[in-house]
């Protein structure tokens, strides 16, 4: 499920497999692993994600034609996991009040450097997204495209959290890996769309050093899992979006590919609100 190869020798797994890992530890090697991705990340990335777009995947969908979002012109909005704040940037440009939080430093420091010069900076904030440090109905939309849902052991925490953080009305959309991927080798070739697991064993992946130590994690969660966390936070789910491979986009990213992605939905956006009664 790794997005990319670890960037130095620090960060390098020894082995990779499925085990338990807790809130803490997946928080500290997600921590710690996205710090030192930062550089790599966006040397691989960058191209594509750009400074000041929205792109929800890597099947490219791009919010200024998607419109998952509707009007945010004045809107109240938060990007929960927003790496280099590109997609806070795209929404501030709109007319949103975006704030962008991470867990991990650098990735803001990246962000801040982007913004340098710039007439307007994305306002940043680093923190949890288990324990989000806003008070209650302070924002009118919350977001993420494939920022913290995968990396924190609790994502049921997470959703109330989120739920928590919105004002009634507001909405919640969110895009992650799609769960099928999670029975299938992170291939983009021919061997990807190969069943070689489990889709129900919600085991985490982990990279981990010498010592035992994890360095990276990710958890999956069933599409049904996804549907009971956003319902048991006391949100409505309003739509499920799988997007399609568009045609003339050729772009490779770890398993997404034009091979496996006309064949197999590669990512799930969810669209959920927090009810007004």
């Amino acid at each position: 499920m790794n997005p990319i190869e670890p960037p130095d020798a620090h960060l390098a797994p020894t082995r990779v497999g499925r085990r338990p890992a807790g809130v803490r530890e997946t928080a500290q090697a997600n921590r710690h692993w996205w710090d030192g991705a930062e550089a790599a990340y966006y040397a691989e990335h960058g191209a594509f994600l750009g400074d000041d777009r929205f792109i929800w995947c890597p099947e490219g969908l791009d919010e200024a034609d998607a419109h998952l979002l509707g009007d945010v012109a004045e809107r109240r909005v938060l990007e929960v996991g927003s790496g280099a704040a590109q997609c806070s940037r795209w929404l501030q440009a709109q007319g949103a009040q975006v704030v962008a939080s991470d867990l991990s430093l650098r990735m803001l420091r990246r962000a801040s450097r982007i913004d340098a010069g710039r007439e307007r900076a994305v306002p940043l904030v680093q923190g949890d997204a288990l324990a989000l440090p806003f008070v209650a109905d302070a924002f009118d939309l919350a977001c993420s495209a494939y920022g913290a849902v995968p990396f924190v052991a609790d994502s049921g925490a997470l959703m109330r959290e989120v739920a928590r953080v919105l004002r009634p009305g507001g909405r919640w959309v969110f895009a992650v890996t799609h769960p099928i991927r999670w029975a299938l080798p992170d291939d983009p070739g021919p061997a990807g769309l190969t069943i070689s697991s489990s889709y129900f064993d919600r085991t985490p992946y982990v990279e981990q050093s010498d010592d035992g130590s994890a360095v990276y994690v990710e958890h999956h969660r069933t599409l049904g899992d996804r549907v009971r966390e956003i319902t048991a936070a006391g949100l409505v789910l309003e739509d499920l979006i799988e997007p399609p491979w568009p045609d003339g986009h050729h772009e490779v990213w770890g398993g997404w590919s034009p091979a496996r992605g006309r064949l197999v939905p590669g990512t799930a956006i969810f669209s959920a609100r927090r009810p007004t009664a």
